[in-house]
C-alpha cells in the first residue's frame, strides 16, 4: 500500500457502510481520500474522524443521479488535488421494484446510480489519470453476487449484470489504448449495512440479518485493500466474497 501514499482516491457512497469504512482504511495508509454522498452531516462526521487521526479528506456532496453534480465533483477534485489515482465506485441502490408491476422512477433511480454514475465516474477518472500521466491507476467497482446470478430483486440484478459486463468491457478498452490502469469488480454476498433496509424495509431487513450469516463492511474494505496491494503486473479482474454459510 506504500505505492499509494499521498495519492488520491475517490470513494462514492462514502457516508455509510462499505464506503465509510473504506475511506477510513485508505486514509490510514496516507492516501488523500475524496468521499462523496448526499448526506452532508455524515460526511462531516467522517471527515472529522479521518482528520483527527492525521488523514486527509475532501468531502463532496453529490447526487450521483445528476450528471452536473458528478462533473462538478471532478472539477473540485482537480482544483484541490489535481486528479484521482484510484476510483472506487461503491455507491449502489436496490429498491423494491418488480418488473411486471414496478415503478418507473425506482427503476430509473437504480439505473442512474448503479450504472450511469459508475460509467461517468470511470470516464472522468480515466481522463484525469491519462492527462496526469498516471499509468498505474486503479478502478474498483463494488458489484454484487447478483451481478452473476438472478436474485429476487430482478431489476437490481440487471443493473449489477451491467456492472459485470461494463467492468470487462472497460478492461478491454484500457488494453486497446495500451494503458496499464487496472479495473476490478468486487462482488459481495450479504453484507450487514443499511442496504437491506432501503431494499426491503426495516422488518424484512431485521429478519434477514437475524437469521442469516452476513459479512461486515470491514471485510469488503479489507478486500479493496488487498486488491490495491498487488504489484503492478497483477490484475484481479473479479473477486467474489460471500459469508461461509451463503450458498448462492
Amino acid at each position: 500500500m506504500e505505492t499509494w501514499r499521498n495519492r488520491v482516491a475517490l470513494v462514492t457512497g462514502a457516508s455509510m457502510g462499505i464506503g465509510y469504512i473504506t475511506c477510513k482504511n485508505l486514509a490510514k495508509h496516507g492516501i488523500k481520500v475524496v468521499g462523496c454522498a448526499r448526506s452532508a452531516e455524515k460526511l462531516k462526521d467522517l471527515e472529522e474522524q479521518i482528520v483527527e487521526n492525521g488523514g486527509q479528506f475532501l468531502s463532496i456532496i453529490c447526487d450521483l443521479r445528476k450528471q452536473d453534480d458528478i462533473m462538478e465533483m471532478f472539477e473540485m477534485i482537480k482544483k484541490r488535488w489535481g486528479g484521482v489515482d484510484i476510483c472506487i465506485n461503491n455507491a449502489g441502490l436496490s429498491l423494491d421494484a418488480p418488473i411486471i408491476n414496478g415503478d418507473f422512477s425506482s427503476w430509473e433511480n437504480m439505473w442512474q446510480v448503479n450504472v450511469m454514475a459508475l460509467c461517468l465516474c470511470i470516464r472522468e477518472s480515466v481522463k484525469m489519470m491519462r492527462a496526469n500521466g498516471v499509468d498505474d491507476g486503479h478502478i474498483i467497482n463494488i458489484n454484487s453476487l447478483s451481478g452473476h446470478r438472478c436474485g429476487k430483486a430482478h431489476f437490481y440484478s440487471a443493473t449489477k449484470h451491467a456492472v459485470t459486463a461494463l467492468t470487462e468491457g472497460i478492461r478491454w478498452e484500457l488494453r486497446e489504448i495500451n494503458s496499464h490502469i487496472k479495473i476490478t469488480s468486487i462482488s459481495p454476498g450479504l453484507v450487514k449495512t443499511n442496504f437491506a433496509y432501503t431494499a426491503v424495509g426495516e422488518v424484512a431487513a431485521d429478519e434477514c440479518y437475524s437469521t442469516r450469516q452476513s459479512l461486515d463492511p470491514q471485510d469488503i474494505a479489507n478486500a479493496i485493500e488487498t486488491v490495491l496491494s498487488y504489484p503492478s503486473h497483477v490484475q484481479v479482474s473479479e473477486m467474489m466474497i460471500r459469508p461461509t454459510e451463503q450458498v448462492v
